[in-house]
């Protein structure tokens, strides 16, 4: 798979860039804050249609614009494929595959891609809601309908906290309502569960390899973090843990008027060499870890797929020290398209930027 032209019109500060990618390495340079991030976040954006760096797509449009398009071609299993997307400041969002209008399924499972920024190096240390949106995103990459799930998941969590902050103000509820939608939560959470546990399984299998090439003697492992289980991996036994859980802490949640169980808590723990390693490991330990997650992801997204994805490296390289730095240029293969960000071409050595395409960007757009 290779993205073989992008175009981006309004996107942030990004108001008519235009650039050729057909090559499997790319390299933006340029100052911070000039767009080398908008252009990769456009790309991670129609493979996913989030964005990693906001909830409202609205701040996806330039301030003097009305609506945003990310129009790009993209070369697949030898078949020519186009995206089109458009969103406008009255929330209307419009997509196109090959110039037909199409669902948000069908559009975000055409192009794959692994996203690693300067953010995802302070993973570990980061609050649980940055792990579980690592977590989420990866499989989504994988199975785009684990993304409605989500969706499905949160709009009923939110619906039960307003009938418990309702409980809060008037003292009275709906007990048949609140029923319904812990039995709906159960449901679809405990697939949430399952889903998140058996990937990070399998991404633990390949990062584990990999962390130790890099560290040479240190060992990883990555647990899944979930109050009310211990070894359960069915869905059936997850969904019964998840539901006896509920009873339990029912007068917890109605005192605190929030939905206090549930995969929306859950964390993910890294250790190395048995010791947990936000507490424990350096600065360099930590990010070979989110190395090894990185370069994992793109393993298991080309065997569940059978696509290549396209690697986004987001001025990482500038944060890693020559062993982290020289392991993941030499571990990209060479059929993986890369675009990579960075203020300059210093930290490159001559090979690699033997067969790169170069482009400079400033104020938001390409200049010579």
């Amino acid at each position: 798979m290779i993205v073989k032209d992008l175009k981006l019109t309004n996107y942030r500060n990004c108001k008519d860039v235009s650039l050729d990618l057909n090559c499997n390495k790319i390299l933006i340079i340029g100052k911070n804050a000039q767009g080398k991030t908008n252009i990769l976040e456009s790309i991670y954006f129609l493979s996913t249609l989030k964005s990693p760096r906001t909830l409202n797509n609205i701040e996806l449009i330039n301030f003097d614009a009305e609506k945003t398009e990310i129009n790009c071609n993209i070369l697949k299993a030898d078949t020519d494929i186009e995206l089109d997307f458009s969103y406008s400041k009255e929330k209307k969002r419009e997509l196109a595959l090959n110039k037909v209008k199409t669902t948000p399924k069908n559009f975000k499972s055409v192009l794959k891609t692994v996203l690693f920024s300067t953010a995802d190096l302070r993973l570990l240390r980061g609050n649980p809601a940055d792990r579980r949106d690592w977590l989420d995103r990866a499989i989504v990459q994988v199975y785009p309908a684990y993304d409605d799930r989500i969706a499905k998941y949160d709009k009923v969590r939110i619906q039960k906290n307003n009938i418990l902050k309702e409980y809060l103000k008037s003292g009275f509820f709906n007990q048949t309502l609140l029923d319904v939608y812990n039995e709906q939560l159960v449901i679809t959470g405990s697939n949430i569960i399952y889903l998140r546990k058996k990937f990070l399984k399998e991404i633990e299998i390949i990062a584990r390899e990999k962390h130790r090439i890099i560290s040479e003697t240190e060992e990883l492992k990555i647990v899944y973090d979930c109050s009310f289980l211990n070894d359960e991996s069915e869905p059936d036994e997850i969904a019964a843990a998840f539901k006896l859980s509920l009873e339990e802490r029912k007068t917890e949640e109605m005192r605190r008027g929030q939905a206090c169980v549930g995969p929306h808590r859950d964390d993910i723990i890294f250790y190395i060499n048995s010791n947990e390693a936000v507490r424990f490991a350096s600065q360099g330990q930590q990010r070979t870890v989110v190395l090894a997650l990185k370069l994992s992801e793109l393993d298991i997204i080309t065997s569940k797929t059978g696509d290549e994805p396209l690697l986004l490296l987001d001025d990482v390289l500038a944060e890693l020290d020559d062993l982290r730095q020289n392991y993941l240029l030499k571990s990209i293969n060479s059929d993986t398209q890369t675009i990579v960000t960075s203020v300059d071409t210093v930290l490159f050595e001559e090979e690699f930027l033997k067969d790169v395409k170069i482009y400079k960007i400033e104020n938001g757009s390409i200049v010579n």
